[in-house]
């Protein structure tokens, strides 16, 4: 089921012939999985250092908690705390694309312009900055379409489709058109697991994830660690590594060209093993 693609990154095309392994950088005190979080420069050094041995292919890192009751930061220590976190990473690999998960079209800007970031990732898609497609069009970098009704705060009101699959695709498309004619080259689809959707519907996105092929662009899973798996086996999120190989195994049998992870050794593993089935 996998498709090559290829990505524009700061004016060199990169292709990729099988599935990219996403690594998470959470520069914040508040995500969901606390395993993930890292505020100071060793921690984000130690971080990154274990992920490239690993064999992380891209990593995307963030300074906004978008889990549900995380409290609102301002743009600037949005921006402080990337700074920090883009700074240990350029400084220990120079070469890996990263992406910037941001729905603030300034922080875009800044990410890529200043701190060395390659792809901006925005869990709004576009709905909670009116600015951010024309910023990611001006700066002519790839972008990662997320799929998301209301806000962090408030999505879980937002779960009523008439159908999770056709619903999510015909957004998607709508806010694809949009990218296309602002001038966006590189989108990736994410159909947003966990964000707006019920346990039963995040189940019916990845069981239906081929259907996504439709709008001819690279698709994310993330999905590492959900409460679409904690809730429901009733385990805690440090629990929830093999569950999670499972489910990105079967993304991968459905087409995903990215899945976006905590635990990237054991993701690697997973997309080799599924490369050598389909070679």
């Amino acid at each position: 089921m996998f498709a090559p693609f290829s990505l524009n990154l700061k004016g060199c095309l990169h292709v990729y012939n099988r599935p990219q392994v996403m690594g998470i950088v959470n520069v914040t005190p508040d995500s969901f999985y606390s395993g993930s979080r890292t505020m100071d420069e060793t921690e984000i050094g130690l971080r990154i250092e274990s992920m490239i041995e690993d064999g992380v292919d891209f990593i995307d890192i963030g300074a906004y908690s978008s889990r549900p009751g995380a409290g609102d930061i301002s743009p600037q220590e949005e921006m402080n705390r990337l700074r920090k976190g883009m700074a240990v990473l350029r400084g220990i690999a120079p070469e890996i694309p990263v992406s910037v998960d941001t729905f603030r079209a300034d922080v875009a800007k800044a990410a890529i312009e200043e701190m060395g970031a390659d792809i901006i990732n925005d869990i709004s898609g576009g709905a909670l900055d009116s600015n951010m497609f024309d910023m990611v069009a001006r700066l002519k970098t790839p972008y990662i379409l997320m799929h998301m009704r209301g806000t962090p705060a408030t999505m879980q009101q937002f779960t009523a489709y008439a159908d999770v699959v056709a619903d999510v695709v015909s957004d998607l498309s709508v806010k694809l058109r949009q990218l296309r004619l602002a001038g966006v080259a590189d989108v990736i689809v994410d159909p947003g697991f966990g964000f707006s959707k019920n346990l039963e519907q995040n189940f019916k996105l990845m069981n239906d994830l081929s259907a996504f092929s439709v709008l001819d662009c690279p698709v994310l899973v993330g999905i590492s660690r959900k409460s679409m798996i904690t809730k429901s086996l009733n385990i805690e999120p440090s629990d929830a590594l093999a569950p999670t190989v499972a489910l990105d195994a079967i993304a991968l049998t459905k087409g995903a060209s990215f899945i976006r992870v905590h635990d990237v050794r054991e993701a690697a593993q997973t997309v080799t093993l599924f490369s050598l089935l389909n070679s």
